[in-house]
């Protein structure tokens, strides 16, 4: 996991996931709102531990593996507290996911790690495609793909933590990337 570097944005650091940050973020993430259009994996109502058994088991052997790259999301101006994370793997149709908490959210802060994470995915790793799919009715989650270059591909039903609903599929090229970010910058 050392091979995971810390990025940055003009507002944010993106720290690697770590066990200990577990105790920090499940308070924060095991809200209706932050998991009700998440993948349906996501057990609901939300463990007490739930979030340390996820990193634990799933997400940091991922990252071991070199399958995902996780990070948390911090404010420049208060690096020791979490406010979200942000995720990539290399699961077929569903190459990154985002929270955020509550008191950040409508800041543009996602839209900032949603940049930095792109860049990395593409530049860093060599990927050529980035896919996503999403609730219809995450309406927000929309607008940061729209707004960091994705293009909406199509519609399909997926299992959300809410529900069977119907669910947008995002995409974007590595060349599509290159263009959005020398025309936008966060």
């Amino acid at each position: 996991m050392s091979m995971i570097p810390e990025l940055q944005t003009q507002r944010l650091l993106l720290r690697p996931l770590e066990l200990a940050d577990a105790e920090q973020v499940q308070p924060l993430f095991a809200q209706w709102e932050i998991v009700k259009y998440l993948n349906a994996i996501v057990p609901w109502p939300y463990p007490d531990d739930g979030v340390f058994h996820y990193y634990r088991d799933v997400a940091l052997p991922a990252m071991e593996r070199g399958e995902e790259w996780t990070w948390t999301l911090r404010l420049r101006e208060a690096p020791h507290q979490i406010i979200g994370a942000i995720s990539l793997g290399c699961r077929e149709d569903n190459n990154r996911g985002f929270w955020i908490g509550l008191p950040w959210q409508g800041q543009g802060l996602m839209s900032e790690a949603v940049f930095a994470a792109n860049d990395f995915w593409f530049e860093v790793l060599g990927f050529s495609k980035l896919r996503v799919p999403k609730a219809v009715a995450n309406v927000s989650s929309s607008r940061i793909s729209a707004k960091t270059g994705m293009r909406l591909v199509s519609f399909e039903e997926h299992e959300f933590v809410s529900g069977r609903l119907q669910a947008e599929i995002w995409e974007m090229t590595v060349e599509e990337w290159r263009e959005h970010k020398r025309l936008y910058r966060p």
